[in-house]
């Protein structure tokens, strides 16, 4: 869901000189690797409610990078991103400031928090299986039973190097151990109908037009492609497939999430967490639901509509810290078994 990089309102001028305002009362500085249309009507509440204005710096990279390189004069207050990776790679990059706060402590639950603070978990995404209904009498599947021979040539998916799918292959190592994940990602490659590419998107389009049955992809894509009124052929995509939540009978469906973390050398630190604390709340954890067709964290919170037309899902309750450890071993797995190169039985 990434563009090139884009800059909101005021920022635009100003970033294009390199840098927000100097420190100033009554500002934020967000720093952002989601989309500013996504993330807008959050800070039009937020800055309605506070009065506080909102500069956003949107990147679709190197945000650790760049707040490095900026050191002490970074003008970033706050870190939004998506992907547990991202969050880890922000808190072990040095570009992120510890947090102790009662009321996102209590709004967050530990799961979707980092245990020392440096980031917290804002909504959450699963990785579930798209089936074709016309083609798919299946309700209910596995991840383990997506290896099964009897879905060869039927299944297709992006990039195994793709951090959603190294997420997902990380948390079957935290769940069965690195053996028993090498055999299960040979098995799902040897059932890909093509070599993986394309976005989750794509996976649905490939459903539509016949070429697979079964793809492996996230959850807030369909209610993007749902309500695409600019490329409306999206539309028959979401709508020639279901979304199936797999291991719900055990386990839980793998997730993963949108963050934020405080910036390392936020000049204006209490207006951070005055916007963290937001975030964390009510008001704002259905607003963002509702743009970007994710879960809130919130315990009690409710999605959207549309995602609620999914189904219900049981998020697997692993903490995520814990399956961010094994990203590197899944990275090296999807090498190894030569997952990129499709079928080679």
């Amino acid at each position: 869901m990434h563009k090139t990089a884009s800059i909101t309102s005021l920022a635009a001028t100003l970033a294009l000189l390199g840098a927000f305002p100097a420190l100033a009362d009554g500002e934020v500085n967000i720093y952002s690797y989601r989309q500013p249309e996504l993330i807008q009507p959050l800070l039009d509440a937020f800055t309605k409610e506070t009065g506080i204005k909102t500069n956003v710096l949107f990147l679709d990279k190197g945000l650790v990078e760049r707040m490095t390189a900026e050191g002490e004069n970074s003008p970033a207050d706050v870190i939004l991103t998506v992907d547990i990776a991202r969050l880890t790679e922000a808190k072990d990059g040095g570009v992120t400031q510890a947090v102790s706060d009662e009321t996102i402590n209590k709004d967050i639950p530990a799961n979707f928090r980092d245990p020392e603070g440096n980031w917290f978990g804002l909504t959450t995404r699963g990785r579930v299986v798209y089936a074709s209904k016309e083609r798919v009498k299946e309700t209910a599947i596995t991840y383990e039973e997506l290896a099964d021979p009897k879905w060869k040539g039927k299944i297709c998916m992006r990039d195994g190097q793709h951090s959603y799918n190294i997420g997902l292959i990380a948390s079957m190592i935290a769940h069965h151990g690195a053996d028993y994940t090498e055999k299960w990602l040979t098995g799902l490659k040897n059932n890909l109908v093509t070599k993986p590419n394309g976005s989750d998107r794509s996976q649905a389009k490939a459903i539509f037009a016949g070429e697979c049955d079964l793809a492996i992809a996230n959850t807030y894509y369909v209610g993007v492609m749902m309500t695409n009124d600019k490329e409306p052929e999206q539309k028959d995509w979401a709508n020639s497939l279901r979304v199936i939540f797999p291991n719900t009978a055990d386990r839980g469906t793998h997730v993963n999430i949108s963050g934020m973390a405080m910036a390392k050398n936020a000049p204006n630190k209490d207006n951070a967490l005055k916007l963290m604390q937001f975030l964390s709340e009510g008001e704002a954890q259905k607003i963002y639901a509702e743009q970007v067709f994710e879960y809130p964290v919130l315990p009690g919170a409710e999605p959207s509509a549309i995602v609620k037309g999914f189904g219900t899902i049981k998020p697997d309750t692993l903490p995520l810290t814990e399956i961010a450890k094994n990203r590197k071993q899944a990275s090296e797995l999807v090498d190894k078994v030569g997952f990129n190169e499709g079928a080679t039985e």
